[in-house]
């Protein structure tokens, strides 16, 4: 089991304890469940995330099993209620994590745990609701461009998967998209990416973007430019392409992390213009922070300006990337307080 303990500012983990000796009972729990990691904290009496943990989710047989662990794990013996951030659609009463082996009922969650509340929400609509709540310190800003206040801000990123999602300002809140934008259609920005593609087509009757720019896409993409480039390819895991490509010990992998960057570029653009994302695009999910300057001198930005006639309008529109470990954990404390606060 994996257990860690972020030092973000943002999500403070040492601060006081989220419920007195005597009413523990009446601690609310926020989570924010990937298909790899599962990130767990209490919120203290200010609303902010406590005791963060982070398990891997092919430890447990599902969502329960883990958070009673975690609660195990920081003395907590019971919550009042939850809010549950997943890589998955949520709609459904059964739910099915996109990128992992995890299925269960909503209900069996509420009635075993003993929660009186449960909330439930896509884990980029976390993702969307912490970006007005995130500090300077948090992000890394790519390329030039300036955020309008109060205009609507996008964000996407690779992890397991590739999620999307955004946040829009309407009298005086802040509210975050609910979507499934990574299993959009995927499309090519130039001859070398056509030819990629038609590749993947040969293989898979419908290409996303999560299909390439995702954790789970990495190894696919590898092979796939290696064959459009001439060069013979290794199989190798998403790991193993990231830490070769940063090291330049491999000219593949180089070559393969700057088309990853570059397509990811294309669709950051696509989706600030869909938006009107003059807030700002931000980039999270767990592969873009390891790649630091490297990121930063790839295609990305370039890619992202290069929209013909609206380059000068994506010129204007910043770029960042997200440094704090747990935001969806800020995200989803917020939905739970707003939540009860329309009680």
């Amino acid at each position: 089991m994996e257990s860690t303990h972020p030092s973000s500012p943002s999500t403070p983990t040492n601060a006081a304890d989220p419920a007195t000796d005597a009413g523990r009972s009446a601690a609310l729990l926020v989570a924010d469940i990937g298909g790899t990691r599962a990130r767990f904290a209490l919120l203290d009496e200010h609303g902010t995330p406590q005791r963060v943990r982070i398990f891997a989710v092919a430890d447990f047989a599902g969502p329960i099993e883990a958070i009673e662990a975690y609660l195990a794990e920081v003395a907590c013996p019971g919550l009042r209620a939850a809010a549950i951030a997943l890589a998955a659609p949520i709609h459904e009463q059964v739910i099915r994590l996109t990128n992992a082996g995890w299925s269960f009922a909503r209900e069996e969650i509420k009635s075993r745990l003993g929660l009186s509340r449960l909330l439930l929400l896509n884990d980029f609509t976390a993702l969307a609701l912490s970006l007005p709540r995130l500090a300077p310190r948090d992000l890394q800003q790519v390329g030039g461009g300036t955020s309008v206040a109060l205009a609507p801000k996008a964000v996407l990123g690779p992890g397991t998967g590739l999620g999307v999602s955004g946040v829009i300002f309407d009298r005086g809140h802040w509210l975050a998209l609910s979507g499934e934008g990574g299993h959009c259609s995927l499309a090519p920005a130039d001859g070398r990416e056509a030819a990629i593609l038609g590749l993947a087509w040969r293989e898979l009757q419908h290409v996303s973007g999560e299909r390439l720019i995702s954790g789970s896409g990495l190894p696919l993409l590898h092979r796939l430019v290696a064959e459009v480039d001439g060069r013979a390819s290794e199989a190798l895991t998403t790991a193993e392409i990231v830490t070769r490509a940063l090291s330049n010990e491999d000219v593949q992998c180089s070559a393969v992390l700057d088309t990853f960057c570059a397509m990811l570029g294309s669709l950051a653009g696509n989706l600030a213009l869909t938006l009107g994302a003059q807030g700002g695009v931000y980039i999270g999910g767990g592969i873009i922070p390891r790649l630091g300057e490297r990121f930063a001198r790839s295609p990305f930005r370039a890619r992202f300006e290069t929209k013909g006639r609206f380059a000068a309008y994506l010129a204007a529109i910043p770029t960042y990337v997200m440094l704090s470990p747990t935001p969806a954990l800020l995200g989803a404390a917020h939905a739970l307080a707003e939540s009860e606060d329309g009680l």
